[in-house]
């Protein structure tokens, strides 16, 4: 077993080390693919399995909030055992899990393997981002195999929807899931014959007690936030907030006082990665709630299929893609510090887009998302390369796992926070035609999807005037989400101004 040596000078990456990098794109495409996947295969689902309605949200949330709640105690353990090995363990029970997925016989079957799901997938992704750092020590290279692995991202998250609407028209629901399976038989053996081990040389023992700490903080906190968002500020929603922060804070006394600490805290007093992770949150809510609107825009204002909508969608994705390997480019000859600041102003021009076009359009939407992807390609490329850079090697792991957990944070926000703001704007200003029941206002009229259906069974003139009112409010809505995530992007722009002055 080859272990890297972090005081190797910076040498310029060969052939050796390009292979790695396409080996690791392998888990990143999994990973990202089976965020979105899943969208599609959820009528069928619920016609095979039955779930009832909070089974299914569970079936679509649980996976990212493992995903999230365990990232960065899985860096941690990648740290001190071996990147590598926990890549290969991960690789495995993905595979398993994918097939208990696809296979499943009952709701709670499937939530199972998808707990599962999200759980080694934590194991994955801190493992990639952390290799690129110990496999590539020369910045130009590290920055190109860190702009591919964010295309890939980007890229997986896009191929999701579109993947899965093609495999529901040739095969059951399972195939979903089924597609994890080639991608691991080729992975396994390759990683082993490719991939270099890598670990912190001085990692101390693991913190049992943090590692559930972060647990206990991250599981509440995010799962707290989507019941915001679904069901607005309940017991349970503040039940679980509260039982987040003060895990949140029995886990920094924690770490402060260990003497070999899960997390190193000295890490976010350096002002760069600090900045970078923020950042890098930040762009995350901004995309996030992008899709969010706009798949709702695309399909229920301009009446097109779920496909097609997604169809609308991936210039503004490959605009993300390509933009990550302009900024590799850029970087030569301007600041990092003036090209993220920049790509944060993109994407609060994509929003102001969608905000400003009085009728919207499949091509006023294409177009500001295509704007707003530029920005966020770059973005994401160069916060991740700017927080990889500012900290030891050793530390890669966590460090890495700090950073997609930010993402992870970021992606829920970005529904939960602009996503609370379009639909409470839009129940706030739909108006109802007197002979529409009473009883149908407590739940149908929740959502523009709800509205629309409700408004089949009127006669023409009462459902034109629902469908008008609840077009005019949903487009108030969009505005004012708009609005808010401007703010939220030229925050993100200030953040990187103050905080990359030195990256």
């Amino acid at each position: 077993m080859t272990t890297i040596n972090t005081t190797t000078t910076a040498r310029r990456a060969g052939a050796r080390e390009w292979t790695a990098l396409a080996v690791l794109m392998l888990p990143v495409l999994m990973v990202s693919v089976d965020n979105t996947v899943l969208s599609f295969a959820l009528p069928a689902i619920s016609v095979d399995l039955r779930p009832s309605g909070t089974q299914l949200l569970w079936i679509v949330d649980l996976y990212a909030i493992m995903l999230a709640g365990l990232l960065i105690a899985m860096g941690s353990i990648g740290d001190r055992f071996g990147r590598r090995r926990l890549l290969l363990i991960g690789a495995i029970g993905f595979g398993a899990s994918s097939l208990l997925a696809a296979y499943s016989q009952s709701p709670e079957m499937l939530l199972v393997a998808r707990a599962l799901q999200g759980t080694f997938g934590a194991t994955l992704m801190p493992s990639t981002l952390s290799l690129i750092r110990n496999v590539f020590h020369d910045p130009r290279d590290r920055r190109l195999a860190i702009a591919s692995w964010a295309a890939m991202f980007s890229g997986g998250a896009a191929l999701g929807p579109v993947l899965g609407g093609w495999l529901l028209g040739h095969a059951s629901w399972g195939s979903v899931f089924l597609i994890n399976i080639p991608i691991i038989v080729v992975l396994i053996p390759l990683a082993l014959t490719l991939l270099p081990e890598s670990r912190d040389p001085d990692p101390g023992p693991i913190d049992l007690i943090a590692i559930g700490l972060s647990l206990l903080t991250m599981l509440p906190l995010v799962f707290g936030i989507k019941n915001l968002a679904e069901h607005g500020l309940t017991d349970v929603t503040l039940t679980a907030l509260a039982v987040g922060v003060i895990a949140a804070w029995a886990l920094i006394h924690r770490l402060r006082t260990s003497a070999s600490p899960m997390i190193d805290l000295t890490l976010f007093g350096n002002r760069v990665f600090t900045g970078a992770i923020v950042a890098n949150l930040l762009s995350l809510m901004g995309l996030t709630g992008f899709l969010f609107l706009g798949a709702q825009l695309l399909q229920l204002v301009l009446g097109l299929s779920a496909m097609d909508a997604a169809l609308v969608l991936l210039p503004g994705l490959v605009a993300t893609v390509a933009a990550g390997f302009i900024a590799v480019r850029l970087v030569n000859v301007v600041s990092i510090r003036l090209l993220v600041t920049a790509s944060f102003v993109a994407s609060a021009t994509g929003y102001a887009i969608t905000a400003l076009t009085e009728t919207p359009t499949v091509v006023s939407v294409a177009v500001a998302f295509a704007v707003m992807g530029l920005g966020i390609g770059m973005a994401e490329t160069l916060t991740n390369d700017v927080m990889l850079s500012s900290v030891p090697s050793s530390k890669a792991g966590a460090a890495s796992a700090i950073s997609e957990t930010a993402y992870e944070i970021g992606a829920v926000l970005g529904t939960a926070v602009l996503g609370t703001v379009l639909t409470s704007t839009y129940r706030s200003h739909l108006t109802y035609p007197a002979m529409v029941q009473w009883g149908e206002r407590d739940g149908s009229f929740e959502t523009l999807g709800g509205t629309v259906e409700v408004a089949k069974y009127y006669p023409n003139e009462v459902g034109n005037s629902l469908l008008a009112s609840a077009r005019e409010a949903f487009d108030l809505g969009v505005q004012q989400t708009s609005a808010a995530a401007i703010v939220i992007a030229l925050l993100a722009a200030l953040v990187s101004w103050r905080t990359l002055k030195h990256a």
